[in-house]
């Protein structure tokens, strides 16, 4: 078990539908960093922006996207993780790959789909909430609209990190900013969102704002001043320990299954 563990938010200005650009950027801004990085978080669906128009750019689980993210986690000796469009069986899916340096792949559905934007027409809802063990550490992830819903992200697991992925614009950036804060406190974990920047194909600005929040929603990230950016957030398990042992609440949770 690693006592701190640093993980790199990367705050990105996504190429419209543009798989090789978004891939092409993502490789230099991975590769350029020199700190010992354990794990980089991509915004969601990082290879083509927040689209509706799934079935000319899915990929298969076995495609380019997925080798691509093995390929740069095995050289850096880190792990990647972020969400694509992925097609299986006939469906498609927001699915979140967590790419492990030894080859491994943990896969997240985006349970929580954006009504308002017609996602749930287009693509299938997940149904299970898996827990990544890396490095000794518990990482719950989870993506966008996700963030809205607390019953899903109810710290049940005794996890230590809450991950989102996103593409959050900016006309409702408060709500993005108050619920991470909101579910670091009531979890009782370190809170990581991780938003994207800039314009898409259907004009929504996005202003990023991705931020770090520890167990009594502090935040512990700098502020990227809501440009395109990386920043790197070493995290420390013994704070989670100390702040958990004081304060027991997530033993005075309600009981209730969904």
């Amino acid at each position: 078990m690693k006592e701190f563990l640093n993980i790199a938010l990367i705050q990105a200005p996504l190429v419209w539908e543009n798989a090789v650009a978004n891939r092409s950027y993502f490789s230099k801004k991975i590769l350029a960093i020199s700190e010992d990085v354990a794990v980089f978080i991509l915004p969601e669906m990082f290879t083509t922006g927040f689209t509706m128009n799934a079935k000319p750019l899915a990929e298969t689980f076995q495609g380019e996207t997925t080798s691509w993210m093995l390929q740069l986690a095995q050289k850096k000796q880190a792990a990647i993780t972020g969400s694509i469009i992925i097609e299986e069986n006939g469906k498609f899916y927001n699915r979140l790959l967590f790419v492990y340096p030894s080859g491994k792949i943990t896969t997240y559905d985006k349970k929580h789909l954006f009504t308002l934007a017609t996602e749930n027409e287009v693509y299938t809802a997940g149904k299970t909430k898996p827990i990544i063990d890396f490095q000794g550490w518990k990482i719950c992830p989870l993506i966008c609209y996700d963030l809205r819903f607390p019953v899903w992200a109810r710290n049940k697991e005794n996890y230590d990190i809450l991950i989102y992925v996103a593409n959050w614009p900016e006309m409702r950036i408060a709500a993005w900013d108050t619920l991470l804060q909101a579910r670091a406190i009531e979890n009782m974990a370190y809170c990581v969102g991780v938003n994207r920047v800039g314009t898409d194909g259907n004009g929504y600005k996005y202003v990023g704002h991705s931020a770090v929040y520890d167990a009594l929603g502090k935040k512990v990230s700098q502020d990227l001043n809501e440009k395109e950016g990386i920043t790197i957030v070493c995290i420390k398990k013994s704070h989670l320990e100390e702040t958990r042992n004081k304060l027991k609440f997530l033993e005075d949770m309600d009981t209730f299954q969904i």
